[in-house]
């Protein structure tokens, strides 16, 4: 058990360290090879930041443990929004200019939706996983188009006032990029070992590991990143990465596990986890987007979703011993 414990531990560690270190020398590499701004924030840095969920999730459902999967996407959207944006929010209210990000929203709640309507079967079969990686595939089309096009955005500006801070040789940043990939699918193998092990002792679902331990560990980028955007008054970078990431959880990290091994879901996942998602999606929706000018998220909304998120995640830990 304790072994279990301390992968868990180390593995986590790892992964954050390893999954920043991919992000920087990915953005400057893609920066080297003349790569726009906004097409680093939303496809390089969104890919970087959601790395943990997808290779764990991966790796869970290639050796059949499809709960840690599935809770590791659904989990970590969850935290994004409710306590990553909540935190944020209460430290400082987040104002949204980006048109690109008010795009982003209402296609984030169209894919959560579509997510529930495969998960209405209570199962992800391979045809819903490609349903999923085809959404994916058109979203990664419509964000470097639009990566391309709106190059004055202040998405843009953020995510060139960012990269331009970390700069790093052509040879360092494709040396950090590898092995910041190697050491994360390492970790990640040590993660989820460790949180099998860990759920096997208590008797402990997979699903409710993936939900708390594991979504929170491969949500720690996001968090990081946010807090130091925001203390650097770059809102739009902060909402940004929870958006993306959320995004390639609800469509790749989904899509990926359940191509490579068939996802069957518990009734309670469906009406309490994905449903739970749902709901916060649609609240960063109506609060975010701004119907009568710029959203902006203020402080007592980020103090209701951190409290969401303090009580879905107590509902979950009393369900495991009651």
């Amino acid at each position: 058990m304790l072994v279990a414990i301390l992968a868990v531990i180390a593995g986590l560690a790892l992964l954050v360290w390893s999954a920043d270190r991919f992000v920087d020398g990915a953005a400057s590499t893609a920066r080297h090879f003349g790569m726009p701004s906004l097409l680093i924030g939303m496809v390089i840095v969104g890919f970087g930041t959601s790395a943990p969920e997808m290779v764990v999730s991966a790796l869970a459902a290639g050796q059949g443990n499809p709960g840690i999967a599935l809770g590791n996407a659904f989990g970590s959207n969850i935290t994004n929004i409710a306590l990553i944006l909540g935190l944020t929010a209460v430290i400082s209210p987040i104002a949204v200019h980006s048109k690109i990000l008010r795009k982003e929203m209402p296609l984030l709640m169209l894919m959560t939706i579509l997510v529930i309507g495969l998960l209405w079967d209570l199962d992800i079969s391979r045809w819903d996983a490609i349903i999923l990686l085809f959404g994916f595939a058109g979203f990664m089309g419509w964000s470097i188009w639009q990566g391309m096009q709106k190059k004055h955005d202040t998405l843009a500006k953020e995510v060139e006032l960012e990269v331009s801070q970390h700069t790093m040789p052509l040879k360092t940043a494709i040396f950090w990029l590898v092995i910041g990939l190697i050491i994360l699918v390492a970790s990640s193998r040590l993660l989820v070992w460790g949180a099998v092990e860990i759920a096997q002792a208590f008797g402990v679902s997979d699903i409710i590991i993936g939900l708390t331990i594991i979504a929170v560990g491969t949500s720690l980028p996001e968090l990081a990143s946010s807090i130091i955007a925001i203390r650097k008054n770059e809102h739009d970078l902060a909402l940004g990465n929870v958006i993306g990431s959320n995004l390639f959880n609800t469509l790749a990290v989904v899509g990926i596990a359940g191509a490579i091994h068939p996802l069957a879901v518990e009734s309670e996942v469906l009406w309490r986890d994905a449903m739970f998602m749902g709901v916060l999606t649609l609240s960063l929706f109506v609060i975010g987007y701004g119907f009568r000018g710029e959203g902006r998220i203020n402080r007592v909304e980020g103090a209701i979703l951190l409290t969401a998120y303090i009580g879905y995640t107590v509902y979950l830990i009393r369900s495991v011993f009651i």
